[in-house]
């Protein structure tokens, strides 16, 4: 089985170089190289990648960004971060935006492959030198909310139901379902009005009038 793979960095030579490696795999198809965020948003549906190679610091839109549009179009595109950056902190907000991996630009070559295998066979790959970084905790121990599920939060919060919310953010009404989802079980609550309560608690309804 082919692996299609998509590579977005802004900086060509290193673009270059992955696609390089790549492309000495038989069983790889590079079906793309983009340079920013938004043109990944913008052709992943097209491309439809199994695996998207994605630089974190771009101009306009950001890695991190970028990932939760794609995964929003496209969620079967298992998405790995390219950074140059070790530190847990942006490991782990990689990972709870939704990518699969985290992989450092100066790995060796065979370590991108293992990467790519990993997300594809249903892993997550932490590369060598991002190992021991784990996902945050908030002070009571769950799993913290991505960007967009804040976002969503505070729209449930309000009484808005799924529609009005996929209406109101431009995305499917099965999209919201999925963040819906995620966000009640990161959080352990089931019900609307416990989202809403935990919404107050927790400053989410700060400035909104309720």
């Amino acid at each position: 089985m082919t692996i299609r793979v998509c590579i977005v960095d802004d900086h060509p030579m290193v673009a270059e170089g992955i696609q390089s490696i790549l492309e000495s795999y038989d069983d790889i198809d590079v079906v793309g190289t983009l340079t920013d965020g938004q043109s990944a948003v913008e052709q992943v549906e097209n491309l439809a990648p199994d695996v998207m190679l994605l630089d974190l610091n771009m101009p306009g839109l950001s890695g991190l960004n970028a990932t939760e549009m794609i995964l929003e179009r496209r969620p079967e595109t298992r998405i790995l971060i390219l950074s140059m950056h070790d530190s847990p902190e942006y490991i782990s907000i990689a990972l709870s935006h939704g990518a699969k991996g985290y992989v450092l630009k100066d790995v060796p070559t065979e370590e991108i492959r293992t990467a790519i295998d990993t997300v594809m066979a249903g892993g997550e790959y932490l590369c060598t030198g991002a190992k021991g970084s784990l996902k945050p905790k908030i002070a009571d121990g769950r799993e913290p909310l991505t960007s967009r599920e804040q976002t969503i939060l505070l729209q449930l919060a309000q009484g808005n139901s799924n529609k009005e919310v996929a209406h109101e953010l431009g995305i499917s009404v099965r999209t919201v379902e999925t963040h819906r989802n995620n966000i009640r079980r990161k959080l352990g609550i089931s019900s609307t009005a416990g989202l809403t309560r935990y919404a107050m608690e927790h400053g989410v309804l700060q400035g909104t009038g309720i």
